[in-house]
């Protein structure tokens, strides 16, 4: 399936129907009085949710969407049935925007919600509503109300409460498939990851937690060089952030680097992101010689704790998801006093 996190969709509710222009015909009445029924009112239009969806793919194709017609107003004051509502399902996480304004119209941060986008446009009135004392036969009614039409700018922003940053090949991919039973496509090459990849972590010191890694961020990122910029929404809803480090690509001139480029393109393209909590990682362990250019590292950045790990043999791992667990739950603290 193709990872989907923009789509630009049309919505139109649904018409109200006609008022019925209609006067009452029976035997042994001379005078039959008007009897026209209201239309009934279109169709909403309304956005909801789900935990079904994961991505904007089924947007890809299917761009334009209508609810259904209110039914006209009939004789012997039948009113016309309301339009069908019309449900659009959206991934959680997925903000609406006018696409003319960019106005924020409703933003799904959890599953099953709903929003009535657009609504159904009201059933006109049979004669019957205008009979008076001055007008016993009114031969007129009055049409529907036509439906709303938007245009519509869906982003999809994933959930997850830890988001893996780092230059490209830092190893994120591998440690997201260590911790969980994510199974990212896993390479030796630039940009390795095309897409973020959820995986839910399961510890023995508390509830699960969803960790997402992202493309890897180079120098000019927020002005849209390399892959990460497309996905760096993606990490707004974050709680907290793993910064990971190639530990063979430390530099033994400037040993944090890659670290100030990496924050310095989250902070250019949000102050709020930049300041999220980060807990600081030297990945690669495991290869002959790294253990000193982690030291050389972690000289350089201290009062900053950073851990030592190698995702591909798991050594330091332990005491990785202990923290983000102990810090998740802080969070928790912080959040319900």
């Amino acid at each position: 399936m193709k990872f989907l996190d923009e789509a630009t969709i049309s919505v139109q509710s649904g018409d109200g129907g006609k008022g019925c222009v209609s006067f009452r015909r029976e035997a042994f009445i001379p005078r039959g009085g008007p009897d026209g029924g209201d239309g009934g009112r279109g169709g909403h239009v309304v956005l909801k949710s789900t935990s079904s969806h994961y991505t904007l793919f089924d947007f890809r194709f299917k761009k334009h969407f209508k609810a259904e017609n209110g039914a006209h107003g009939q004789g012997t004051n039948k009113t016309g049935k309301n339009g069908k509502d019309l449900v659009i399902e959206v991934p959680p996480g997925t903000l609406v925007k006018d696409a003319a304004t960019e106005a924020v119209l409703k933003d799904f941060s959890r599953p099953n919600e709903t929003h009535t986008i657009a609504e159904g446009g009201t059933g006109g009135r049979g004669n019957s509503r205008f009979k008076s004392s001055t007008n016993r036969s009114p031969r007129y009614a009055q049409p529907g109300k036509p439906g709303q039409t938007l245009s519509l700018k869906l982003e999809l922003k994933l959930i997850a409460d830890v988001g893996i940053i780092g230059m490209p090949n830092a190893g994120k991919s591998t440690l997201i498939s260590t911790i969980s039973s994510a199974q990212p496509k896993i390479g030796d090459y630039p940009f390795t990851t095309l897409i973020p990849n959820l995986g839910v972590v399961q510890t023995d010191w508390g509830e699960p937690f969803v960790v997402a890694d992202m493309p890897g961020l180079i120098e000019g990122a927020h002005e849209g060089t390399g892959l990460g910029i497309q996905f760096l929404r993606h990490i707004e809803r974050t709680r907290i952030l793993i910064h990971m480090i190639d530990g063979t690509a430390i530099e033994p001139d400037d040993p944090t680097a890659s670290y100030t480029i990496v924050n310095r393109e989250l902070e250019q393209y949000s102050e709020a992101l930049a300041a999220k909590p980060q807990i600081v990682v030297v990945n690669k362990l495991d290869v002959p010689g790294i253990k000193a250019a982690a030291g050389r590292f972690e000289a350089v950045l201290k009062p900053i704790k950073v851990f030592q790990i190698s995702a591909l043999t798991r050594q330091g791992i332990a005491d990785l998801l202990y923290d983000i667990r102990k810090m998740l739950d802080e969070l928790n603290d912080i959040r319900q006093g």
